[in-house]
């Protein structure tokens, strides 16, 4: 997978109206999180947060999972997991998006 096409999934995701039809679950935004981080940043070093930062620790944890992962397959379960949720909804928009990102 490209860094072109992973940019691009990125800037969907990041211009997705918060009442629109495509809704990440919260698992998904995880899941996007995670890969985004390790795309972009590598392995997560960083120290686990507090008892109370209940988003934080769950974050931290996403990213943690899935230590050793390459930037190359970050990228690619990234998109891939962006296309399949536009492939579920399958509307005009989504089916704009999934073209614009596969000719990133």
């Amino acid at each position: 997978m490209s860094k072109a096409k992973f940019d691009k999934a990125v800037e969907i995701i990041g211009a997705l109206p918060k009442d629109g039809p495509i809704k990440p679950s919260q698992d998904d935004q995880l899941y996007f999180y995670k890969y985004f981080k390790q795309a972009n940043i590598g392995d997560n070093k960083t120290d686990r947060p507090g008892l109370l930062d209940f988003t934080g620790k769950a974050k931290w944890d996403a990213w943690k999972s899935v230590e050793g992962t390459s930037t190359e397959e970050a990228y690619t379960k990234y998109v891939e997991k962006l296309l399949e949720i536009l492939r579920k909804v399958d509307d005009d928009n989504s089916k704009k998006l999934i073209s614009e990102i596969e000719a990133a």
